[in-house]
């Protein structure tokens, strides 16, 4: 088992990051989610946005871990489970994958709050546990994955960024 964590703040108030965050897929940045579907999407009586999507996802992996995981397969596809709560002012985010689950999880939590000391700006936490079953070079293998999460973190922060300067006034 592998745990990444990062934190990433965004100069942007949380409502805004909020907005572009729901509207992340597509974009250029990461092209490797290929589709994106809502299963169900509701708002209990506390106000809070429940939402449960489907990624639909190109897994670009390397020839030499295709071969150590025993498979050609790179569709993959993530449940999501996201909740947006506006007066508390957090969205916390959880996904895992539902393909080749025999031999890896994934499993990532976002959680996006307003800065503590400036409400002008937002903190994004990430973690995710990525675990590699049955497998020799599971070790190796994770931390490959966990390389490949922390450079896909940075093209979801740059994803937001770019929604966000060419959407302001559907943003707004």
């Amino acid at each position: 088992m592998k745990i990444w964590s990062s934190e990433h703040v965004f100069g942007h108030p949380w409502d805004t990051v909020i907005k572009a965050a729901m509207r992340k897929y597509p974009n250029p940045m990461n092209p490797c989610v290929v589709g994106v579907d809502v299963l169900d999407r509701s708002l209990d009586n506390q106000g809070r946005l429940h939402s449960h999507r489907l990624l639909s996802t190109e897994w670009g992996l390397p020839s030499i871990v295709k071969a150590i995981l025993g498979t050609s397969r790179t569709l993959t596809y993530i449940e999501e489970h996201s909740v947006v709560d506006p007066v508390e002012k957090k969205m916390e985010l959880c996904s895992t994958n539902i393909t080749l689950t025999n031999l890896v999880s994934v499993d990532e939590r976002l959680v996006y709050t307003p800065h503590p000391e400036n409400p002008e700006k937002t903190v994004l936490t990430q973690e995710a546990i990525i675990t590699v079953k049955g497998i020799s070079l599971s070790s190796y293998l994770e931390s490959l994955m966990a390389n490949t999460i922390s450079s896909n973190a940075r093209k979801g922060w740059d994803a937001i960024e770019w929604i966000i300067q060419n959407s302001e006034s559907a943003l707004s």
